[in-house]
């Protein structure tokens, strides 16, 4: 858990200072990013990111206050909403991405020796697929 908390502190303090997006507004734009056409209905990408549907709505509207994304019906469900990713929003996970990627890997990747990458990647499937089977959130949709 100290891995963890570490990470998504250093994560976001990096993002804030050097592209003014948190690490809630870089998970909800890199999500997006993979999504066809970047957009997805609300409760597909609370799934893919792992967040209640409540959080992810309460995200999505900081982004749309500042042109981030956007909010429109469902293209497959009328009773349902669509978050679509904006060309300021692509802009800026764009910029984003590299520092990002950067300190990842500085931080987490670059101190693990090469005969523990592979026993770690495996480790962390068995556990990805262990969760996906028990988890009380709905499946990713891809």
């Amino acid at each position: 858990m100290s891995v963890q908390l570490r990470m998504n502190y250093e994560m976001n303090r990096q993002l804030q200072i050097d592209t003014d997006l948190s690490l809630a507004d870089y998970h909800v734009l890199n999500a997006l990013t993979s999504a066809p056409d970047g957009r997805m209905q609300v409760s597909d990408l609370a799934a893919l990111i792992g967040w209640e549907r409540s959080r992810v709505s309460h995200q999505l509207r900081r982004l749309c206050e500042r042109g981030l994304a956007g909010r429109v019906a469902s293209r497959d469900d009328g009773r349902a909403t669509d978050a679509i990713l904006t060309k300021a929003g692509r802009e800026a996970i764009d910029a984003a991405a590299p520092g990002h990627v950067a300190l990842v890997r500085r931080l987490f990747f670059d101190p693990l020796p090469d005969e523990l990458f592979a026993p770690l990647t495996a480790a962390l499937e068995h556990v990805e697929v262990n969760i996906d089977l028990n988890s009380s959130l709905p499946r990713a949709p891809f």
